[in-house]
């Protein structure tokens, strides 16, 4: 009868090298969330100062000169093309200088945090001039999402429901054939879609128009994660819950924009939202809901595509290599042929 000892050291063994994912989720978790927003800071804010005359030229200069790469100051002729700018999101904000009240335009629905950024700025200019600062939103929010962080908390929701739904599929499901884990995929990712856009809008009332269009994208974002995952879950068996976590929440959640935007994190993750899924998802919507669907928006629904078309090609490679793995496990024929021939003979 083996002893205790002996019985311990194997289950010990897998106990710990299981709590290895765990482990590193902690740690991946924690060094990209506090490098993306420890410490945000502008980095080539955009903003405008409207007015042809010199006085508006210098104040323009003068920004340049103090605040160095944080802010990206251009002058405008007119307060016409400033809310142009603003809506085609090619601007934060835009300062009107005004002998009785200097206004600051600002389109609170692209980043509440970047609005709030050039707030604190033109503040301090208009406090200089010994005038208030007077701020008028362009983009007015529901009353169900005041800061406009809402849609970030659906992009949460929808990454939970299709990274969760990967391990099932990639566990439970390990027994049927690819083809008919990716369509139970395709179902999970209309349902995900589904109930995020519940959620969203008759629940909470984050999006209060243009719903159809806020499902399709939920439902081509929930795809791509679901069809990649459930992919690479044939090549990497149990790092794949891991490996998820790093591409859909460590680096996903934290290049999206939904906290701050690029111009207020650093390169690393600003490089990242011009390309990564969620990105795309949150800002496509943005756009949708907020901005009539002309600042960028085919380029974030682009992006979505790409991300599920890499996802197809990964389940099309997966199958392959599951096929070649079943074939390499299964007996040669002549060989099977004749174990059969020597049992039926007592051999």
């Amino acid at each position: 009868m083996p002893s205790p000892s002996a019985v311990s050291r194997p289950a010990l063994r897998h106990v710990l090298t299981h709590l290895v994912t765990p482990l590193l989720m902690c740690l991946g978790m924690g060094i990209a969330y506090l490098a993306a927003f420890h410490a945000p800071a502008p980095h080539h804010l955009k903003v405008a100062v409207v007015g042809a005359a010199p006085q508006g030229q210098v104040l323009a200069q003068t920004l340049k000169d103090r605040a160095g790469d944080g802010l990206d100051v251009t002058t405008l002729p007119d307060a016409d093309t400033a809310r142009q700018r603003l809506l085609d999101r090619d601007l934060v904000a835009a300062y009107l200088p005004d002998a009785g009240t200097p206004t600051l335009l600002v389109a609170t629905a692209g980043s509440e945090t970047s609005a709030t950024a050039a707030e604190k700025v033109f503040t301090q200019v208009a406090a200089h001039q010994g005038r208030p600062l007077a701020v008028r939103e362009l983009t007015p929010l529901p009353a169900g999402d005041p800061t406009g962080q809402g849609l970030f908390f659906l992009l949460v929701a929808l990454s939970i429901g299709s990274y969760g739904s990967v391990a099932v599929l990639g566990a439970a499901g390990a027994a049927l054939p690819m083809r008919v884990r990716a369509l139970l995929g395709l179902g999970v990712a209309l349902l995900v879609g589904l109930i995020g856009t519940a959620l969203a809008g008759p629940v909470f009332h984050l999006v209060e128009h243009g719903l159809p269009a806020v499902w399709a994208m939920s439902c081509l974002y929930a795809a791509g994660i679901v069809a990649i995952g459930t992919a690479l879950h044939a090549f990497l068996g149990r790092w794949t819950t891991l490996t998820m976590m790093a591409l859909f929440v460590m680096l996903n959640f934290t290049s999206s924009g939904g906290v701050f935007e690029p111009a207020l994190q650093n390169g690393f993750f600003g490089s990242l939202h011009a390309f990564w899924n969620g990105a795309g998802f949150l800002e496509g919507v943005r756009d949708h809901v907020y901005f009539g669907g002309r600042a960028g928006f085919g380029g974030h629904l682009a992006t979505l595509f790409a991300w599920l078309a890499a996802g197809v090609v990964l389940l099309l490679l997966a199958a392959r290599h599951e096929r070649r793995r079943t074939a390499a496990a299964a007996p040669v024929p002549e060989l099977a042929e004749e174990e059969e021939i020597e049992e039926a003979v007592g051999v």
